[in-house]
């Protein structure tokens, strides 16, 4: 009988494992159960924090920076390339993961812009910028200020983001994404000021344009200044890492992130693997999972609390306890 073949591509659970920890989990548990089964882990990500990661894990060779950190202070960044492309976080230079206490009105995309600016002096055509997890709402003028006129002609600019929001509004980058990063009501109103009045300098052609609000309008200066295009991001994730060619002829794959609920049909990263996988059966592990599998084109999904109820414990034993799963999901769909 042939080996079976799987393709195990998580996203990160966020707060527990990275993506590339989530994988290495499951194939474990998988090779315990199942020593013969031909495993390729290639953990991706939806644009957010991750993105970097899973570009390493699909070749790409990590190249750090030290950068102005979103309050000012110097952090330690860092960027993938491969060839002349060049994957960039908007959260390794700007994250909320950065910050000891929220500040929404202060943080800044600078350390965005120095990213990008690196990239380019090592002679990239091609960059993508995964927008996820920023702690600014500066509409990506501190990116623009850092970048100082660098030239982006000739340079592909791929925005890879899970959220289409304009720049303005109530559904924009200060009513939407202000509250998550500790702004205040009083404080959202100041943050829709400014981005406005930013938008007026800049030019109002580009407000309503998916994936404007993205990353507090990085998004935004990214379209309307450096001629960028917006994509989703966990189809431009796959394809850095060769997903279509991985799922071919394999006959399970493997996905997942920390929660499966109702937002992960619309652009987190499970889904746009179930997507790309065509005919092969897709499963999925999660911390939790709180919608039908079927309802996400999964065959099935696999929970850590149905293993371990307790959340603090489930948390900080996230490995082996995805190691069991990827044995209970070696003897349903690999032993068989």
């Amino acid at each position: 009988m042939p080996k079976k073949r799987v393709v195990i591509a998580p996203d990160k659970f966020k707060g527990s494992l990275t993506a590339p920890q989530v994988a290495a989990a499951v194939a474990r548990g998988l090779r315990e159960a199942v020593p013969d089964v031909d495993v390729r882990l290639l953990p991706v990500a939806d644009g957010g924090d991750g993105t970097v990661d899973a570009a390493v894990a699909a070749g790409f060779v990590k190249v750090g920076r030290w950068v102005t950190g979103p309050v000012g202070k110097p952090v330690a960044a860092s960027f993938a390339v491969r060839g002349t492309t060049a994957v960039v976080e908007v959260a390794a230079a700007a994250g909320l993961a950065l910050l000891e206490e929220p500040a929404p009105l202060d943080a800044t995309s600078h350390g965005v812009g120095e990213l990008l600016k690196a990239a380019l002096d090592v002679g990239c055509s091609t960059i993508v910028l995964g927008l996820g997890g920023s702690a600014c709402t500066d509409g990506g003028a501190g990116m623009l200020e850092a970048l100082g006129g660098a030239s982006f002609d000739g340079v592909d600019l791929v925005l890879a983001s899970d959220v289409d929001n304009p720049l303005l509004g109530p559904s924009g980058a200060a009513a939407v994404y202000g509250p998550q990063k500790g702004a205040s009501p009083a404080q959202v109103d100041v943050l829709e000021e400014r981005l406005a009045a930013f938008a007026r300098r800049i030019g109002l052609d580009h407000v309503d344009r998916p994936g404007a609000g993205a990353a507090g309008g990085i998004g935004f200066a990214a379209l309307a200044v450096l001629g960028a295009r917006f994509r989703p991001g966990a189809e431009v994730v796959l394809e850095l890492a060769g997903f279509a060619d991985a799922v071919a002829g394999a006959d399970l794959v493997i996905t997942g992130e920390g929660s499966l609920d109702a937002q992960t049909r619309h652009g987190k990263a499970p889904y746009g693997v179930v997507k790309a996988s065509g005919e092969v059966p897709v499963v999925a592990v999660a911390g939790q999972c709180s919608v039908e599998p079927g309802e996400l084109g999964l065959k099935a999904a696999y929970a850590l609390l149905d293993v371990e109820p307790d959340l603090t414990r489930c948390m900080a034993q996230a490995d082996a306890l995805l190691g069991v799963l990827g044995g209970r999901i070696a003897g349903e769909w690999v032993s068989q």
